[in-house]
């Protein structure tokens, strides 16, 4: 399996033996293609097959015609086997003919790393053989075919997109509730163990350390808050020391299932009269969904609004199951800072029937009723009904506009 390749401008000043500021110029700079015989760079960004194919790896050499003169081996690995977490080593190789060798310890474990690679030249490709030792285990190396870059290659393939939009325009591609937070990795534990106690849901998924962050030596925190916290909450991080980016990202909200409403009816002074957008929308899907609202809820953390209904199922009526149906909402400016529209999303129904008659009850497999609630054409057009009774604008996918 060949690694994946994601490399951040710090991990370019690492390996271009410059400071960041020097890196992110050279990576705006289209590198000049090297005299005859003179001195250029060229990189490998995958040994298949090296950690079961689990490792991200690059390799970089400096050759002076076909010679190399020196490499660098940059390889971030599990920790253990099927692990999420990382570990990464930078070793300065020493070059003898085709053998490569070199000793350093892994960066986060400080375990013992030896290397010794022999590198032969294989028509247009290259055949590493060898051993990667880290602590007591030893990797073999049988590696064939493996194609160099130039640096113009390598510098293209970079990417340092994050997802995160300091200042969007509105919550169109940016979804109101979700935010994230670049944080330096020597800061990150003491940002993380802030959060406890705070209103603010942490995505479990970015708490992983993986080769990107452990290379650009900056860790993506994900958040959910709620839309009406989320600029001061934003403010705050960005005045926190360690912390170079935070903004929107992409979450909760999908266009397709969102509406845009006039805000003057459904605010109290400066805020939005929750319970009763709540109420309205109960109203509108009670009707659609043909089931009654038995309760409404907000998430203090997210925002989210929790709504249950139920009705009677119609499979078998004389067993008189009942359908339990929940749908989640949210409701948020339509845009950061002052505007007098607000975004509705709701989700799609998520239904379970159970046996709630009196008496003995019978036990009820409902694996299916999801996926058969997700054939209805829009839910029964609770969308389009909700945008009807609110005043509100549906999305043009294809035009990108409010209609």
């Amino acid at each position: 399996m060949r690694a994946l390749l994601v490399c951040s401008t710090a991990l370019l000043a690492a390996l271009l033996g410059a400071s960041p500021e020097v890196a992110s110029a050279q990576m705006k700079l289209s590198p000049k293609a090297a005299a005859p015989g003179g001195t250029e760079t060229r990189y490998f960004t995958s040994i298949d097959g090296l950690m079961d194919g689990n490792a991200d790896v690059i390799l970089k050499e400096t050759r002076s015609g076909k010679i190399v003169t020196a490499a660098v081996l940059d390889v971030c690995y599990p920790v253990t086997k099927n692990s999420d977490r990382k570990d990464r080593f930078v070793v300065n190789l020493q070059v003898a003919g085709q053998t490569l060798t070199g000793t350093t310890q892994s960066l986060g474990e400080k375990a013992p790393v030896s290397v010794k690679l022999t590198r032969k030249a294989t028509g247009d490709t290259f055949e590493f053989r060898g051993q990667i030792g880290i602590g007591q285990a030893v990797t073999e190396v049988a590696s064939p075919d493996n194609a160099d870059l130039s640096e113009k290659e390598f510098l293209d393939n970079q990417t340092t997109d994050d997802g995160i939009t300091p200042q969007p325009k509105d919550f169109t591609e940016v979804s109101p509730e979700a935010i994230a937070v670049k944080v330096k990795l020597d800061v990150a534990t003491d940002f993380l163990k802030s959060l406890k106690g705070q209103d603010v849901e942490v995505t479990l998924a970015s708490l992983t350390v993986g080769c990107d962050a452990l290379r650009a030596g900056e860790q993506t925190i994900n958040m959910s808050v709620d839309p009406e916290r989320a600029a001061a909450l934003l403010a705050k991080f960005k005045a926190t020391p360690g912390v170079t980016a935070a903004g929107w990202t992409t979450g909760l909200t999908e266009m397709d299932r969102s509406i845009r409403i006039p805000a003057a009816d459904w605010r109290d002074g400066d805020r939005i009269n929750r319970d009763k957008l709540a109420a309205a929308v109960a109203g509108v899907l009670g009707k659609t969904l043909a089931a009654k609202p038995v309760s409404q809820s907000f998430n203090p953390a997210t925002g989210k609004l929790k709504l249950v209904f139920k009705r009677p199922n119609q499979d078998f009526p004389a067993l008189e199951l009942t359908d339990t149906i929940e749908v989640s909402a949210l409701v948020s400016a339509d845009k950061p800072g002052t505007t007098d529209k607000l975004l509705l999303w709701i989700s799609s129904p998520s239904t379970t029937t159970t046996d709630e008659s009196t008496g003995a009850k019978l036990n009820v497999s409902d694996e299916a009723a999801a996926d058969e609630e997700a054939d209805q054409p829009d839910d029964n057009g609770s969308v389009e009904a909700l945008a009807k009774e609110l005043k509100g604008q549906r999305w043009d996918a294809d035009k990108s506009v409010w209609k």
